[in-house]
């Protein structure tokens, strides 16, 4: 399985050289463990990985009791792990680091140390972690603070080229780039097979297990079984590390699929309990957000630069981060035979709203692409001419003045409307860049929006 995140990694070790960690946050199963154990096999001359979750407290205390004998930590890993360590040529990795945090507030002294790289891995950074062991009474938490010698990057799921890769299609995105760069149509074959690919991407989604049992199988009905092992793995976390917010949680990712289906996919709070209110459940929401199980989308109150300032705190949008696992997730209950669920989405012939599909799958990318994903909303009752709704909006990486952001409307259907765009583009245009339009078929330019196919989205920011 090919990763982008290697190449980051490369990038990190070759300029750092030791002078800071590197911190990969992700979802459970998003791939981390893998790529941190396949880095440290092939670039090191040797290797430690310490897994967390599985080590007990002997090694846990460990990096309480040695963090200022760092001779000794060594020599007790090194021995208990069989594996010699070079200076300069050998890597410690800590897996799942949140199950010690002794570890990584030792990366301070470590760093500094200057002997090894380290690389750390997490799922549920920050989160309230329950444990089999309870403190005793008057016993006091004990708190760390995060290194300032440590770097971070999140690992998402696979994107779609990467998953093109996994079926050996090595340069179908170079040449989307080209033909994008080049705003040239992709030609009617090259267009029907990147479509078959992008929606067996949908169906299958970005879990890296989830693609191996279909490249293994080639059986809907195994990918989906993988997927609900996620669903089930996900289910466990919230239970065991929401704390108060539990029940919230779990009522909210529950909702996810049937609040997407809504016609603006704006999250209903009163869906949940009569009289909700935000403030009731920000926690909850930031807690599946910080967990990287859900991607948020805020409304801004005006499309221009500084998306964020003007983010209104009352109104959102919540994605599932893999769309695969949406799938699974939203017919869990509806007793339709897994096969013909996918085959149906497959063949575009889905009798359910595939907006909530498209939009999602949409807002994986954009967020694989590091955007902050935001949306704009007006309702006015006043004057029709500012009553819009644009799906996203995305800023350039350079910004400049004026003619920074981009709207990107998501049509699931061929026959569709652009008068929110069209409003858009009128009423703001000094503040946007390129608007897109997203769909089902091949590029076109039409005045001022660019319709663009599903798999080019990935490329909206090259």
């Amino acid at each position: 399985m090919k990763r982008k995140i290697y190449d980051q990694l490369l990038l990190w070790k070759n300029k750092r050289k030791g002078k800071s960690a590197m911190m990969i946050e992700g979802a459970r199963r998003v791939g981390k463990s893998y790529i941190v154990k396949e880095f440290a096999q092939n670039e090191y001359k040797s290797y430690i990985l310490i897994d967390f979750f599985k080590v007990g407290d002997d090694i846990k205390d460990l990096f309480k009791n040695y963090k200022d004998n760092l001779d000794m930590l060594f020599t007790y890993l090194s021995t208990y792990y069989s594996t010699r360590l070079y200076p300069r040529e050998s890597i410690i990795v800590f897996d799942e680091i949140e199950f010690c945090p002794a570890a990584r507030a030792a990366v301070k002294y470590l760093v500094e140390d200057g002997r090894y790289d380290y690389l750390e891995t997490g799922s549920l950074l920050g989160m309230q972690m329950s444990t089999k062991k309870k403190r005793k009474k008057g016993e006091k938490k004990e708190d760390y603070l995060v290194p300032s010698e440590e770097e971070c990057i999140v690992m998402h799921p696979m994107d779609f080229e990467e998953f093109l890769w996994a079926f050996g299609e090595e340069n179908l995105m170079d040449f989307v780039r080209m033909k994008f760069a080049a705003t040239e149509s992709m030609g009617q074959s090259m267009h029907r097979k990147l479509m078959d690919y992008f929606r067996l991407y949908m169906i299958i989604g970005g879990m890296p297990q989830a693609i191996l049992e279909y490249l293994d199988t080639k059986s809907f009905e195994d990918v989906d079984r993988v997927k609900r092992q996620i669903l089930y793995l996900y289910n466990k976390c919230i239970e065991q590390y929401a704390g108060v917010h539990a029940a919230k949680v779990k009522a909210i990712y529950d909702a996810i699929p049937g609040q997407l289906q809504l016609h603006e996919h704006k999250f209903q709070l009163s869906d949940l309990k009569k009289d909700a209110r935000f403030r009731d459940y920000d926690s909850s929401f930031f807690w599946l957000h910080d967990s990287k199980i859900v991607n948020l989308a805020f409304n801004t109150t005006e499309p221009s630069i500084g998306l964020g300032l003007k983010q209104s705190d009352n109104s959102l949008k919540c994605y599932m981060n893999d769309t695969g696992l949406m799938i699974s997730h939203a017919f869990d209950e509806r007793g339709i035979v897994s096969e013909q669920l996918y085959q149906k989405i497959l063949k575009d012939k889905l009798e359910v709203n595939a907006g909530m599909l498209m939009e999602n799958i949409v807002g994986q990318m954009l967020t694989a692409l590091g955007c902050k994903l935001f949306f704009y909303s007006n309702a006015s009752r006043e004057n029709k001419e500012d009553r819009m709704e644009i799906d996203f909006l995305i800023s350039k990486k350079a910004i400049t003045s004026r003619h920074n952001i981009s709207p990107i409307e998501v049509k699931s259907s061929p026959r569709f409307t652009t008068s929110s765009l069209e409003k858009c583009i009128k009423k703001y245009s000094s503040h946007l860049s390129q608007a897109y339009i997203v769909h089902t078929g091949d590029l076109e330019k039409d005045g001022d929006c660019l319709y663009i196919p599903l798999y080019m989205v990935p490329v909206v920011r090259s």
